[in-house]
């Protein structure tokens, strides 16, 4: 019994040595926090987390400290197991609140306006949280808006592109219409300068037979006539 007990105390002598080694560094990475060393303060934190795991403080202070940096997301998965880590009520609707305010900065609105509605549900009096929750349902619906707008734009856009498409068909047809009768034209006029067609040299041809039959026939009369005259000379 005795050997039990002097096991048991040196177990709980332990567990305190660890509790209080990480509570440590956790006002030691509050003291830098404060300073604003928020990365020199994240690392205090991570420590605090090596010495006890089962610190859900040492884990909500290393999401503020990853926030602060900008590392948003990070920053999320920390509030994240917080939330996972505490049962008090308190404690889970403030890690809901930062992983809003993370996931807000990192442009997932949807995401964060889910996380203020699941941290009012928890602590339905507080007041910044229905504010940002608020902030976010406007920024939404502006995104949203804007997001209808982009859209009937683009609509507008390619129905001017096919409007304007089919009007350069046109004048492509219309073009290449007026360059065919240009074609033809040229053809047509080379065609005189070359000569006669062939209907019309067969119309001469025929014009220049008919003419020649007469001058023939005209010549025939004329020697008829004069060898008339010759057979009535006075001997």
């Amino acid at each position: 019994m005795k050997t039990l007990f002097i096991s048991a105390l040196l177990i709980i002598l332990s567990v305190a040595s660890f509790a209080q080694a990480d509570r440590k560094l956790i006002r030691e990475g509050n003291r830098e926090y404060g300073k604003e060393k928020y990365s020199e303060s994240e690392i205090s934190y991570r420590k605090a987390i090596d010495k006890n795991k089962e610190s859900a403080d040492a884990v909500f202070n290393t999401g503020d400290a990853l926030y602060m940096q900008k590392k948003y997301e990070e920053a999320g998965r920390q509030f994240l197991q917080n939330h996972d880590m505490n049962d008090n009520i308190k404690k889970k609707s403030a890690s809901l609140y930062n992983l809003g305010n993370s996931l807000l900065m990192a442009n997932k609105v949807e995401e964060s306006i889910d996380a203020y509605k699941g941290s009012l549900k928890l602590d339905p009096k507080n007041l910044e949280t229905k504010y940002n929750l608020a902030y976010a349902q406007d920024l939404l619906k502006q995104q949203q808006e804007q997001q209808q707008q982009q859209q009937q734009q683009q609509q507008n856009n390619d129905e001017d592109k096919q409007d304007q498409d089919k009007q350069n068909q046109d004048q492509n047809k219309d073009g290449q219409n007026q360059e065919n009768q240009d074609n033809q034209d040229q053809k047509d006029q080379k065609q005189q300068e070359q000569g006669i067609s062939k209907e019309d040299a067969e119309r001469l041809l025929n014009a220049l037979a008919n003419d020649e039959k007469k001058i023939q026939e005209k010549v025939k009369l004329a020697k008829a006539q004069k060898a008339k005259v010759r057979t009535t000379k006075n001997w």
